[in-house]
């Protein structure tokens, strides 16, 4: 099979797709930013061409390698991994009659309003939304709806640029903010109260292959928004035996089929309060924050692989373990400015070694990242434990005692 990935050299675990690709058997050829002398050589052994562009998300420009590359090559499938180059993909997809995600399904997969309506026409129980393209619909929302709200931008991921508005003054002011980044439209919506996860799936051909869940210690919104919050994300080991869980799975069902999804992987967003479960939103790639390697590590399978299966041969071969829960803590400097130091290492390798799958302590010297930059922005370490509540208490500890300085 011939396979045209996008982007295969930053960020840097978009290489792991490559690999897979290519162990998977296929052909792969790599559209990509960076010039071709910036990948290394093992990089370039996955690729058999690589053809560099001006922007991924130029749907126009893409098109026309990607038409270039069939005079001499079948194109069986072009894949993307990156929330910001998927419409642009199932763009291409169409215009040069590739099988794979449809660009109905990308645009819902994007725009939140549109996603959120065709969920709710199914069935799905989601928060209330609209697209707003004025202050006046802002404010007719916010009447009708009710405070707080969530704002956002209508096709970002995760909660890069969201905002909370506890009442008029907040929503006036998130308003000012977008209008100032030139933002003409964004989705509105009301603010649903509860524990907040992620549901992942490898899908073939509509039918969940694989799956795992995950929650967050705190909601993302909080956890981006707070420095001295060391924030963890943990995938459970418990999905298969814990009965709470097959809601949500059977959620998962249906939201992929609403939307169209047939081969992909997927990451949605939930919420589970006083209102019940809620469906937040959903994107047709895989998850961000090395989510993918906590789940190689916690099911001692490759993911990454698994993936490449499902494109290439349209089945996945390895069924998780479930042996272990894994998750990962994100350690903030106590302020901004290049790193200095860091104290509790010597307690963590003590009382945790044997549990965990890696580190990452950036030297001192390093210029530091701000707080809502992710989880991944400064340092962060990645554990693993074969019972969950353990391994939550060993991250608590982690958080707690290893601390990064900055000045």
């Amino acid at each position: 099979m011939n396979v045209v990935f996008v982007e295969p050299f930053f960020p840097a675990n978009q290489r792991q797709f490559a690999r897979a690709l290519a162990e998977a058997g296929a052909t792969v050829v790599g559209i990509g930013e960076y010039p071709a002398d910036a990948l290394d050589d093992q990089l370039k052994g996955w690729l058999h061409h690589y053809e560099q562009v001006p922007s991924v998300t130029d749907a126009e420009t893409m098109t026309s390698v990607v038409r270039r590359v069939q005079d001499s090559l079948w194109v069986d499938r072009i894949e993307a991994t990156i929330e910001a180059h998927t419409m642009a993909t199932a763009q291409v997809r169409e215009a040069c009659t590739i099988p794979g995600t449809s660009v109905r399904t990308a645009w819902l997969c994007r725009d939140k309003p549109s996603m959120k309506q065709v969920l709710r026409e199914a069935g799905v129980p989601t928060a209330a939304s609209a697209a707003v393209d004025s202050a006046a619909e802002a404010r007719a929302f916010a009447e009708q709806a009710g405070f707080p709200l969530i704002l956002k931008p209508r096709s970002g991921a995760g909660a890069a640029g969201t905002m909370r508005a506890d009442n008029t003054a907040d929503l006036d002011h998130a308003l000012g903010v977008f209008g100032a980044a030139g933002t003409d439209s964004i989705a509105v919506e009301e603010f649903v109260e509860g524990h907040e996860g992620f549901y992942d799936t490898i899908t073939v051909n509509g039918q969940v292959a694989l799956d795992f869940v995950s929650h967050y210690y705190p909601n993302v919104l909080e956890a981006m928004r707070t420095r001295w919050i060391s924030p963890q994300f943990i995938s459970t080991n418990r999905i298969d035996a814990a009965p709470e869980y097959a809601e949500l799975r059977e959620m998962g069902r249906r939201v992929n089929a609403a939307l169209g999804i047939g081969t992909s992987a997927t990451h949605m967003e939930w919420f589970f309060g006083p209102k019940g479960l809620k469906f937040s939103e959903i994107g047709c790639r895989p998850p961000g924050v090395g989510a993918w390697d906590l789940y190689s590590a916690g099911n001692e399978i490759d993911i990454y692989r698994e993936w490449a299966e499902a494109i290439t041969s349209g089945a996945t071969r390895s069924a998780p373990s479930r042996r272990y829960a894994s998750g990962m803590v994100a350690l903030r400097p106590d302020n901004d400015g290049q790193i200095t130091g860091y104290t509790g290492m010597r307690e963590l390798e003590q009382q945790f070694g044997e549990w965990v799958i890696d580190s990452h302590l950036p030297p001192a010297g390093t210029a530091t990242q701000p707080v809502e930059a992710g989880y991944m922005a400064n340092a962060y370490v990645r554990m693993r434990h074969p019972d969950y509540d353990t391994l939550r208490g060993m991250l608590d500890s982690v958080g707690r005692t290893l601390h990064v300085y900055a000045s």
